[in-house]
């Protein structure tokens, strides 16, 4: 077998759950508050040793930003799927439910992801294309559908939830966002105002 076979073969299957259950065991304390979380505890809640654990992650760094980008892919999938099983409005004010849920993600795994080395510029530089993507193809439907006005700028419904999430300083924050999303989409159909 050549190197370039080797480097394009498939993950084992035990080694890619592995991987997955120290993802998900790493997202579960960052969410809970325990972003200092000990990396060999890490490994012990996913059922495996520090060693795996260092094989898929070399660093501390490279776990927080893979449990960061997996939240984004996550919410990217979720548009879709969304998309292709909700009508328009159902599925914009579904996902923007979800983002209000990754912004309280986020919010917790701020100080571990400002703590990466490289720093997180590019980092939030590639998520945020995510975003950005997810939002203007629901808006878009919307859209389409007659169901929201065309001179909507898509981001600008986001911007207002981040916004709560910004000026809040209480855990009521989230319900108040989640309320927000009917004001923001009731104010972005094409008879809001009239």
């Amino acid at each position: 077998m050549t190197e370039e076979e080797i480097a394009r073969r498939r993950p084992r299957s035990d080694g890619q759950r592995n991987r997955e259950r120290l993802i998900e065991a790493a997202s579960a304390a960052f969410k809970a508050g325990e972003i200092d979380v000990p990396l060999d505890e890490v490994a012990r809640r996913a059922g495996v040793g520090i060693g795996t654990l260092y094989r898929h992650f070399p660093t501390r760094d490279a776990l927080i930003e893979t449990v960061y980008r997996n939240e984004v892919a996550a919410l990217g999938q979720a548009a879709k799927q969304l998309a292709a099983t909700h009508a328009p409005l159902d599925a914009l004010r579904g996902w923007m439910r979800l983002f209000v849920d990754y912004i309280a993600a986020k919010q917790l795994i701020a100080p571990a992801l400002n703590s990466l080395v490289g720093g997180t510029s590019e980092l939030y530089a590639e998520t945020g294309v995510s975003m950005k993507t997810a939002i203007n193809e629901l808006v878009g439907r919307a859209v389409e559908s007659g169901e929201m006005r065309a001179d909507l700028d898509p981001f600008d419904l986001l911007r207002a939830l981040v916004g709560v999430a910004n000026v809040a300083s209480d855990a009521a924050w989230e319900a108040s966002a989640k309320r927000l999303i009917d004001i923001l989409i009731a104010g972005s159909r094409p008879d809001a105002g009239k």
